[in-house]
């Protein structure tokens, strides 16, 4: 052992930092779960009472180079609700309930409190999202990274009743878009935000025009986790299809919900409005700074950023009152951010 630490992992620091990560990932278990933390695999039991055909729902991803404002900033305990949120939003748009989480941290040097800081973001992104962190990988490699960075992945497992299952199919020339805000940029273009900041030395530390936070603050705000309203309007009303805003924005991210013809033969373009800038939705502070700042258009900002909205549902006209009650009581604003309309190809056109 006393060779292997000479050559930098350090096995001690790896016990206990699997010692402090116990009790945060006990606190997410599900009824489902039959292993504790700490074994070569994680079990969980399907509930069959609850499913009659059920299908699985994967997803995975990482935080991207948020991560290294989180290192500039020396601050550790969202980035992993980030994570948690980047993965269980993605298959809940496909109307699936997130069942459990496993996540993979790799760093250069293990540090036990810093590891603790990043799986209690972890820990709370599961409590948000209802899903169990089921277990996990921690490895220090030496040489792979540099003095303090590390790299985060993580995977989500989740189930729809077959019938349930959300693919756009059902989709109408006339149905509404609906747009839940973002908390501020998410998890990704963040190559691009990096960029501005060094282009216009903008210092983390000031205070974000129009805000009381500074700048690195509005930049670590963690990405919002949608599961438990969209969950509630799942159960009450029919959602025809959803997107989860991530790399790519709005133009990128809503045509993958259409379908290549709607059941009439039409063919469905998402139609959004944001004539003058995007008056649909609440211009947040931050997109206004970088906007500014860099002096980038909308046609360079949009397919990067999420621009305010962090989550797209499709819904029947009839069913915006119920959606709209349902999601505020639930604490989740809510905008008719456009509709779909038929055109040449599924995209998004702009009103």
């Amino acid at each position: 052992m006393k060779a292997y630490q000479k050559a930098g992992v350090d096995l001690a620091a790896a016990d206990e930092a699997v010692e402090k990560l116990k009790p945060l990932a006990k606190r997410t278990l599900r009824p489902e779960v039959l292993s504790g933390l700490g074994g070569f695999g994680g079990l969980f039991e399907l509930n069959q009472s609850k499913y009659k055909n059920p299908v699985l729902v994967s997803g995975t991803d990482g935080v991207g180079t948020k991560l290294k404002l989180a290192f500039e900033l020396d601050r550790h305990d969202t980035i992993g609700i980030d994570l948690v949120a980047m993965c269980v939003n993605d298959i809940l748009v496909q109307g699936a309930e997130p069942l459990f989480f496993l996540d993979y941290l790799a760093c250069g040097k293990l540090l036990p409190e810093r590891v603790e800081d990043i799986v209690s973001g972890i820990s709370e992104g599961c409590l948000e999202s209802g899903s169990a962190l089921l277990g996990g990988e921690t490895a220090e490699m030496p040489g792979m990274y540099d003095s303090g960075e590390y790299d985060l992945a993580g995977f989500a497992v989740g189930a729809v009743e077959r019938k349930k299952l959300i693919d756009g199919k059902r989709i109408e020339i006339g149905d509404l878009l609906l747009g839940l805000p973002s908390s501020g940029v998410h998890s990704n273009g963040f190559s691009l935000v990096r960029k501005i900041l060094k282009d216009h030395k903008l210092n983390l530390k000031d205070i974000l025009p129009g805000t009381t936070e500074t700048l690195g603050e509005a930049l670590l705000t963690p990405t919002l986790i949608y599961v438990k309203p969209i969950l509630k309007l799942l159960a009450e009303i029919e959602i025809i299809g959803m997107s989860h805003i991530t790399g790519g924005g709005l133009p990128g991210n809503v045509p993958r919900m259409l379908p290549e013809k709607t059941p009439e033969g039409f063919v469905p373009v998402a139609e959004i409005e944001k004539s003058e800038h995007y008056n649909s939705w609440p211009e947040l502070p931050i997109f206004s700074l970088l906007q500014q700042v860099s002096g980038l258009p909308d046609e360079e900002l949009f397919p990067v950023f999420n621009m305010g909205i962090g989550f797209v549902i499709c819904v029947a006209e009839t069913n915006e009152g119920i959606a709209r009650e349902i999601l505020t009581k639930e604490g989740q604003p809510v905008f008719r951010i456009g509709q779909i309309v038929s055109g040449n190809k599924p995209e998004v056109c702009w009103k």
